[in-house]
């Protein structure tokens, strides 16, 4: 009996092998353990120098770096830069990662007045797969829009406050 024994190991071990061979590489999205995704602040929001009228309006900064603006807001270029908030994630390839924004924030000005502001959508957008592998990061950018009131509500100074994002990994 053991020489039977034997020959049944001997011809069926090379396919439970071939098995094991041939599915292990479908087992997981990233490697075990996955690995934290970690968000570090690249650049703050800004939205550069604008003088605002009797009325007000809005500045805008989209995620591509765009700026705009309504109501009697004027744009100026005097050398004040202005961009999205730009953060790295760093994750394992194949992480999906999900964003969610804070609600709207208040800035206070360092001569009184205050401002409205309301992050808009991120780029890459609310879920993405990260597809890079670290040291490299995937860069996440989020715009904003600021209610500017008027000159009397809103005198002319720094505006300043935080925002929060929640990072979800799945």
């Amino acid at each position: 009996m053991d020489s039977i024994f034997n020959i049944y190991l001997y011809r069926f071990f090379p396919l439970i092998l071939l098995f094991f061979l041939w599915d292990s590489p479908h087992a997981s999205a990233q490697e075990h353990p996955p690995k934290p995704v970690s968000l570090v602040t690249f650049q703050n929001i800004s939205f550069g120098g604008f003088a605002q009228g009797s009325f007000g309006g809005t500045v805008t900064v989209s995620s591509s770096g765009i700026r705009s603006s309504t109501g009697d807001i004027i744009l100026l270029n005097l050398g004040f830069t202005y961009g999205p908030a730009v953060f790295e994630a760093d994750a394992n390839p194949g992480t999906i990662i999900s964003l969610s924004l804070g609600p709207d924030v208040e800035l206070t000005g360092s001569n009184g007045g205050s401002l409205m502001l309301h992050l808009e959508d991120p780029s890459p957008g609310f879920s993405f797969v990260t597809s890079v592998t670290p040291p490299t990061t995937t860069q996440i950018s989020v715009g904003g829009t600021l209610t500017v009131g008027s000159s009397a509500a809103n005198p002319p100074g720094a505006y300043n406050g935080s925002f929060f994002i929640i990072v979800n990994q799945e």
